[in-house]
């Protein structure tokens, strides 16, 4: 992907103004976002230019700095100019309430209120009162947009901090969740009526702008009213498609493949959609050969892009590539050594490696920069994790959820600390928690699955496991989970065909890495979990197929060596269709595989040519040497236990089965005798 010299320009001068825009109306995390985008386009070639072209850029005035183009908001804009000003410098100073009043003062957005609650009042009487007229109308102000959207957004702003400041302590006993936002009433009510009377037919106001919808948009998400939000946000991106925070708002909206691929086709054509889709497609753990060459093409017009080569990382990160995404990541903290963003997801990295030089070293250059931000907690409580303080990183999760009750990160991590304190009821809270902030978040899903099966309630574990595997059905650890929890229940016959699609999926894997960094590709049968093997065997044994069985079990003792026997069908494993009798629960299905789990591992980091002498691998000789005892192929028992002599796995066990072969060998050439 190339843009020629005037199209770099034209790019340039968008991001420029949506900085302008964006910082215009408070949206400071939006604004930070375009400027960085900006200042990694390289700068065009002024050679390639018509020299027409250029000269025509004498005398410009750029958009970012001309009037609204629209007269009428253009005049409103220059009457309201020093109360804007005013409103401004309160919202930096974070005085939300005085910013908002500027514009909008209480006994105004008090007497909307009232009238809209009289009107519903009078809607709901008797037949003789709903033929009066409607009690309303206080006229809304006459405000320009750019005012307005100020005014709200700092009410909206407000309700959040008082949210957070009634909130109970983290965890606490009163800290239930429920307390909302309580300003997104009358946000909502004054936005509805402004909208409805531009879609009035005899309105002549001037059209919309683009940033209200997103609030509008934004408002109606934390009233889970997601229909009417995403109508909202896509025609907020329309009219404005600069605004990345109206982005990021479509992207938590999306919950699946499905539902990104049906609204690409309705989102503006331009390059904002381009990296919309890229992010959104990374967020649900997708991966594969037309996603990374998307990326990198972005790279090629971003190439110092801190955002896209985040993206980069994480799509390495959850194809399990873990040694490219640290690459990669590090690579970025090189470029931007004061940049905290994402840093939550490095330090994951770092502990699933064990490296940790680097992780104390990630936690003291995060301190370093702001001990105050989420993200700083949060990699200061995965070092003291690796440390195997757990107290020490409950501490630090929990004053990250203290600045930002939304840190996903945070709730997840803490929930595996508190399992690894043995204190299941606060993890499963914190995974609840962890839900409620994103419901793709599968570590969380995961982690309910695996207390709820040390509490020995495998109903409940087997529900949260599937739906775990359905937000990544190529994950092999979601599958081998499923099918663990179904063979303590005793049904075995699903069992199987979860432990197959385990083993599919981490092949899968294997052959999907040359995508992302790693060269070749591996053979599906050439490496396979000895322990998925292992119980695959045990549930064909215990339905009584004992070919079954024992073609599973040479599969596993052959990955000592990192592969599979000329003896058996190894077709086998793909043969069953792995989903079949199985309901996945999962809110989209994901693909690929990401390690970003603590106490579900927080990843792994692949598997090398063979997994050599492990318990799993011992198990299965054992019951092979016994298998050709009752088949009285003694000279294959006897090898057998000779080989577990001398693993020093079950050793004594071993030493009396030689033993048994060699008395019923003597007997049986005493018989021919």
């Amino acid at each position: 992907m190339r843009l020629s010299a005037i199209d770099t320009l034209h790019l340039k001068e968008a991001l420029q103004n949506a900085v302008v825009k964006c910082s215009e109306r408070c949206l400071y995390q939006s604004a930070k976002w375009a400027a960085e985008l900006l200042d990694s386009v390289p700068d065009p070639v002024l050679s390639d230019l018509d020299q027409k072209a250029a000269a025509g850029l004498q005398g410009y005035q750029h958009p970012a700095l001309s009037a609204n183009p629209d007269p009428v908001e253009a005049e409103l804009e220059a009457k309201e100019l020093s109360k804007y000003l005013l409103a401004k410098s309160f919202f930096d100073c974070k005085e939300f309430d005085r910013c908002a009043s500027v514009f909008l003062p209480d006994s105004l957005l008090s007497g909307l209120l009232s009238t809209k609650a009289t009107d519903d009042t009078t809607l709901k009487g008797k037949g003789k009162a709903s033929s009066a007229p409607p009690p309303f109308e206080q006229a809304l102000p006459s405000l320009s947009q750019k005012s307005l959207f100020l005014a709200l957004y700092a009410k909206v702003i407000s309700g959040e901090k008082k949210k957070n400041e009634e909130s109970e302590m983290i965890m606490g006993p009163q800290d239930l969740g429920t307390i909302k936002n309580s300003h997104l009433l009358i946000v909502s009510r004054f936005l509805e009526r402004w909208f409805a009377e531009r879609k009035a037919e005899d309105s002549d106001l001037p059209p919309s702008q683009g940033f209200l919808e997103y609030l509008y948009g934004m408002v109606m998400v934390k009233e889970k009213n997601e229909d009417a939000a995403l109508d909202y946000l896509l025609n907020s991106v329309y009219l404005f498609p600069w605004n990345w925070g109206a982005w990021l708002e479509l992207t938590n909206l999306i919950s699946g493949v499905e539902q990104l691929n049906k609204i690409t086709p309705v989102l503006p054509q331009n390059i904002m959609s381009f990296i919309f889709y890229a992010n959104t497609a990374v967020n649900l753990y997708q991966q594969g050969q037309d996603l990374a060459a998307s990326v990198n093409d972005l790279l090629k017009l971003f190439p110092t892009s801190s955002f896209i080569l985040t993206c980069r990382a994480l799509l390495n990160y959850h194809s399990k590539d873990l040694y490219t995404a640290e690459q990669n990541f590090s690579n970025l903290l090189a470029l931007h050594p004061h940049r905290l963003d994402s840093l939550d997801h490095y330090s994951n990295i770092l502990y699933v490696l064990n490296m940790r030089p680097k992780l104390a070293f990630l936690a003291h250059l995060c301190s370093s920069i702001d001990k105050f931000r989420p993200e700083s907690c949060v990699v200061i409580g995965n070092y003291y994790s690796l440390l195997s303080l757990h107290e020490k990183a409950v501490q630090y999760f929990r004053r990250a959820l203290t600045l930002d009750r939304s840190c996903l990160s945070a709730w997840t991590l803490m929930g595996h600390e508190y399992v690894e304190l043995k204190n299941t009821h606060a993890a499963i809270e914190s995974y609840r928690r962890a839900v409620d902030v994103n419901r793709r978040d599968y570590r969380a899903w995961y982690g309910l699955g695996q207390t709820y099966e040390v509490l020995e309630m495998n109903a409940y574990a087997l529900y949260y496991y599937k739906k775990a595997a359905g937000l990544r059905p190529w994950d092999g650890k979601m599958w081998q989970a499923v099918g663990s929890c179904l063979q303590k229940m005793g049904k075995d016959r699903d069992g199987i065909k979860a432990l197959k699609r385990a083993l599919l999926a981490d092949s899968y894997y294997d052959s999907t890495l040359s995508s992302f960094g790693s060269p070749g590709t591996a053979d599906r049968m050439a490496q396979m979990d000895p322990e998925v093997l292992l119980q695959i065997a045990t549930m064909y044994d215990r339905l009584g197929e004992v070919e079954e069985a024992r073609a599973y079990m040479e599969l596993c003792v052959a990955q000592e060596d990192g592969g599979a026997t000329d003896n058996v069908d190894a077709s086998a494993v793909g043969t069953s269709n792995p989903g079949e009798s199985f309901v996945v629960h999962g809110d989209s299905p994901g693909s690929d595989g990401d390690a970003e789990g603590g106490y579900e591992g927080r990843g792994g980091a692949g598997q090398g040519e063979g997994t050599g002498v492990t318990v799993a691998t011992s198990k299965a000789r054992m019951w092979l040497a016994k298998y050709a005892m009752r088949t009285e192929d003694y000279v294959t028992a006897n090898r057998l236990a000779m080989e577990l002599c001398q693993d020093g796995v079950e050793v004594e066990e071993a030493k009396a089965l030689i033993r048994e072969v060699r008395s019923r060998m003597e007997l049986a050439d005493l018989t021919e005798r």
